[in-house]
């Protein structure tokens, strides 16, 4: 398992070299077409850089602010706050902020940049209809996101992808409303800038769910190995399979931290969910059980 976190942190310095890499090859691009424009586009850079900053650190209570997450205490819900505190303690870290969001789907997150400032938030729906185990199986799911810092590298993916995005719009508009007399030069270097700046929002977004994916079966495994009893977790996603998973409230900047996919989706746009289908988890599931 260190050696799961060692990766993570890995993965941490790979996801920015991709896109500084990336960023700086849409520059060259922008740069070479706009020419003396190119202080107006490094003002732009810096900005999203900033905004990424305060997003990585308000990204958690952005989150729980936009599903309208309510901080509770023991008293609140004696029976949760137990379940996630005996977790915490197994594995070794500080209690978590608890939340609670009003949702009568089954579903759960967990955000933070790191264990020291980390929070759980459960659905009012998954507190009704599972029992403890299956509670404990989905907790230590969410807490393995923070054991692994998993929680990190998907913040940092998303605030990434964000100034991706930005700066994108930024040199779509600034090179369609371009008044320049220069066509034979700068045709090529134009339509390959206009390309670069619609691919690399798509380009950002396969990163963050190539990011998200792989992390969603490493912490169903912790979950497993945390509780020494897979056949929790198994029975909460079957129950989250039958009946569905989709919130009230939409947010998709948010919804690779839930436990399972919380938007409305089929067929195609499935293959852009944060989340591996529910019956894969469990076939990973099952075949941990029978190697017990």
């Amino acid at each position: 398992m260190y050696s799961q976190i060692a990766a993570n942190k890995r993965k941490t310095l790979f996801v920015l070299a991709v896109f500084i890499a990336f960023v700086a090859a849409i520059d060259w691009l922008f740069s070479a077409y706009l020419g003396a424009s190119r202080g107006v586009f490094y003002g732009v850079l810096i900005g999203s850089v900033i905004y990424a900053i305060i997003t990585y650190y308000a990204g958690s209570r952005m989150a729980l602010a936009v599903n309208g997450a309510r901080e509770i205490q023991k008293k609140d819900n004696p029976r949760l706050w137990r379940i996630i505190e005996n977790l915490a303690i197994t594995d070794g870290l500080p209690m978590p902020r608890v939340f609670i969001m009003d949702d009568r789907a089954p579903n759960a997150f967990a955000t933070g940049r790191d264990p020291k400032h980390s929070a759980v938030c459960a659905t009012s729906g998954i507190l009704d209809i599972m029992d403890d185990t299956e509670l404990e199986g989905v907790f230590a799911h969410e807490l393995g996101h923070v054991k692994n810092y998993d929680i990190r590298v998907s913040m940092i993916a998303f605030a990434l992808t964000a100034v991706i995005s930005l700066v994108a719009d930024v040199i779509i508009r600034m090179t369609w409303f371009r008044d320049d007399d220069r066509e034979n030069n700068n045709q090529v270097v134009m339509i390959l800038a206009i390309v670069a700046a619609i691919l690399a929002p798509i380009v950002a977004t396969l990163i963050q769910l190539a990011v998200s994916r792989r992390r969603e079966y490493l912490a169903d495994a912790t979950s497993a190995l945390t509780t020494r009893y897979p056949e929790g977790l198994i029975s909460a996603l079957e129950k989250i399979a039958q009946t569905g998973s989709t919130l009230k409230k939409q947010n998709t900047a948010t919804a690779h931290l839930f436990f399972a996919n919380p938007l409305k989706g089929h067929s195609v746009a499935n293959l852009f969910s944060t989340h591996p289908p529910i019956e894969q988890r469990i076939a990973r599931l099952r075949e941990m059980g029978a190697q017990a």
